[in-house]
């Protein structure tokens, strides 16, 4: 079921709230809990109900192993502990390889060795890809001690709990468990739902306003590139940026959709994106991009291999190594692991950079330098992302600095006053966090984190002017908030799915 179809826009999420509201306020807060579980196994179970036992029975099995690590580190040596982790962690891997990875690892057999081994076309499990980092995490942190306490209930509803469910944000269970024993948990509220709503039709809005209609752009130069075709000097410039533009409305819409429907159940989910494109680095750039994934790859992965603790080389060394694995978490093809290798090569290089350039980035001109590299690199690297093949990637390349002798004005013009568009959205429009500032809008963004973080925009002195933009539950707001919904409810004449989905 996709958040931007009808059947979840009119029927499963506004009766999925209002069966919880008077379920919570006539059975209590575990009842509440329960409902939400069998309700987001239903809305799993829509899309194909034979992978249900998959998904129900590795949230059992990573519950239960959890159970025996916590008893087992309290013995002396911590007990077989290390081990079951060990064996949790490679059950969940090898759940999620044989998925997703059995035809890329036969299809690359057979061209290095010249076989022929036949092809298994295993359906990808949805979602797969996202609760298998959750489980990961929450077993590598029972064998830490790092678990709160909980009950089964609250766990399913850690992993299952279907806003979050399909492509993230990957939500660690610290930031739920800490939600699900509130005393007014799941209770109707009327800020949880004005606030809830106004995030999700912000997403919405991104979605099939911004993104389903930068869509067919890209999709027509690279299927042009995967076809054999020869890609003109302003194809390529409209195939790469438009789908640098399309990538992050629609996935980050997505997030924003998915924050916003557990809000209105009181669930604050944590922020997963932070305006990308203005990142002045790569290193800010995952800070900002996909954060859910980059704290993963950061705390499971990165730290695993060593981190920053054995020397220069072998920091660089994990850094490659972390963004190669993490292209290929992305799926199954070569094109992704040349991605992941390419952002581990520019992180390396940025922070090599950094070695010997001290000076700080702190001037109107230095800024709009680095953010202007910045976002060319990672737009460079996102045509190996979305190429088909590794030859469809090299002719995109070869368009965007081929020599076409006859473009015309007109054209180039239109193409021009398209570009300045986009990234005047990406670049100075405010993002849906910065907007709802106000009233917490995520888990991560209280003042504490605001005064923490840079990235968090701050509140404290601000202008009056920039103060009076914030979100505030008033009727113009809510005006604003109508309208943009309105246009994507008439932006609805086809369902399109969400880019992450297929990962």
């Amino acid at each position: 079921m996709l958040f931007n179809a009808p059947i979840f826009l009119f029927g499963f999420f506004p009766a999925t709230a209002i069966l919880c509201f008077l379920i919570r306020a006539w059975m209590g807060r575990e009842a509440a809990l329960g409902f939400l579980v069998l309700a987001s196994l239903f809305f799993y179970g829509w899309w194909n109900p034979i992978y249900l036992p998959l998904l129900i029975g590795l949230a059992v099995f990573n519950f239960v192993l959890a159970r025996f690590i916590l008893i087992e580190r309290l013995k002396p040596g911590r007990g077989w502990a290390t081990a079951l982790v060990a064996f949790g962690v490679t059950v969940d891997l090898s759940a999620l390889a044989y998925f997703k990875y059995t035809d890329f690892l036969i299809r690359t057999a057979n061209d290095v060795a010249g076989s022929d081994i036949p092809l298994q076309h295993i359906v990808l499990p949805l979602a797969i890809s996202f609760f298998t980092f959750q489980k990961i995490a929450y077993l590598v942190d029972a064998g830490r001690g790092q678990v709160e306490k909980h009950s089964f209930l609250e766990y399913c509803f850690f992993v299952m709990f279907f806003p979050q469910l399909i492509a993230g944000p990957i939500v660690h269970h610290h930031e739920i468990f800490t939600q699900t024993k509130s005393a007014r948990g799941f209770a109707f509220d009327r800020m949880n739902v004005a606030i809830g709503l106004t995030i999700f039709f912000i997403g919405l809005f991104k979605k099939v306003v911004f993104a389903d209609n930068l869509a067919p752009l890209a999709s027509s130069v690279f299927a042009d590139a995967g076809a054999g075709h020869d890609i003109t000097f302003l194809r390529a410039w409209e195939g790469m940026l438009a789908y640098t533009f399309q990538l992050y409305f629609d996935f980050s819409g997505y997030s924003d959709m998915a924050i916003g429907a557990s809000r209105v159940f009181g669930i604050k989910l944590p922020l997963n994106f932070h305006s990308p494109y203005q990142a002045t680095s790569i290193v800010d750039f995952w800070r900002r991009w996909h954060m859910t994934l980059s704290r993963f790859l950061r705390d499971y992965l990165y730290i695993a291999l060593g981190g920053n603790r054995r020397g220069r080389a072998r920091r660089y060394l994990n850094l490659f190594l972390t963004m190669a694995i993490g292209g290929l978490w992305h799926g199954a093809a070569w094109t992704f692991v040349v991605w992941g290798a390419m952002h581990g090569a520019m992180l390396i290089l940025n922070h090599g950079w950094r070695a010997i350039w001290t000076r700080p980035i702190n001037k109107w001109w230095s800024r709009g330098i680095a953010r202007t590299i910045t976002f060319l690199a990672v737009a460079l690297a996102w045509v190996f992302f979305r190429a088909p093949s590794i030859d469809a990637a090299l002719a995109i390349y070869k368009g965007l600095v081929a020599v076409t002798p006859a473009i015309s004005a007109h054209d180039l013009g239109v193409d021009l006053l398209w570009g300045t568009f986009w990234m005047s959205v990406v670049w100075f429009w405010p993002n849906t966090q910065q907007w709802m500032a106000m009233v917490r809008p995520a888990f991560n963004y209280s003042r504490a984190d605001r005064r923490k973080d840079p990235l968090l925009v701050p509140l404290d002195g601000s202008a009056r002017w920039r103060s009076a933009i914030f979100w505030r539950p008033a009727a113009p707001y809510a005006a604003v908030v109508g309208i943009g919904a309105a246009a994507a409810f008439l932006s609805l004449q086809r369902v399109s799915e969400f880019l992450y989905f297929q990962f």
